[in-house]
């Protein structure tokens, strides 16, 4: 009877380690198996971006469009093509390529942004007293750049130097076309001629017909 009870009490503590073993094992697999599952939730995530992935890419495109390049011509000390910030303002180009005391400045809008690829043109102050810009026609002008009568064009408005309320007088000209044109020779300086105006994007050859009467650069 004695040695019966022996072996069972063998037979108890051995199915107890095997129970407890068992239990370890699998408690242990859990554990491990826990950080694997949630890894995968996220799949192809890097923490700095992978290459190929659309993050990384309009990254690049921020920095490609950090800075504008634009050339500064006419009366300045240095001429040439200047890299400045995306935001940029017209007298930061001027600064860069240093102004002269020739430099007639007054004549153009110094706080406008600058536009990437444009050219900003500097004149000098005899050409404006004089009237002397490129390809200009003599004629008498008024502060609120009209012709005055008598002058080459008479009654006619100066596309150079017009306000944008004048500018709004022209057919087919509204508040969005006149911004242009004031915008596009700010950047690009005078008209040289009053087919030039064609340059501005949204006027066309027809538009141009129905204005080119009514306008001149002197």
């Amino acid at each position: 009877m004695f040695q019966l009870e022996k072996r069972h009490q063998w037979v108890l503590l051995i199915l107890a380690a095997v129970i407890l073993f068992g239990a370890g094992h699998k408690y242990a697999r859990m554990q491990t198996a826990g950080p694997l599952v949630t890894d995968n939730l996220v799949p192809g995530a890097v923490e700095n971006g992978d290459p190929g992935n659309g993050s990384t890419a309009r990254s690049s495109e921020t920095k490609e469009i950090q800075h504008v390049i634009v050339h500064v011509a006419g009366a300045v000390q240095k001429p040439g093509v200047y890299r400045l910030p995306t935001g940029s303002r017209v007298v930061d180009a001027v600064n860069m390529a240093g102004p002269t005391e020739n430099s007639a400045l007054d004549y153009m809008n110094l706080a406008a942004t600058l536009e990437d690829g444009k050219q900003i043109t500097v004149y000098s102050v005899e050409q404006i007293s004089r009237q002397q810009l490129p390809g200009a026609v003599q004629g008498a002008l008024t502060a609120e750049g009209v012709v005055s009568p008598g002058g080459n064009g008479a009654g006619s408005i100066n596309i150079n130097t017009a306000s944008m309320a004048q500018l709004e007088e022209l057919p087919g000209i509204g508040p969005s076309l006149a911004q242009r044109i004031i915008d596009y020779r700010t950047q690009h300086g005078p008209f040289l001629t009053i087919e030039d105006i064609q340059n501005v994007s949204g006027i066309g050859e027809k538009r141009f017909e129905q204005m080119k009467n009514l306008i001149c650069v002197n």
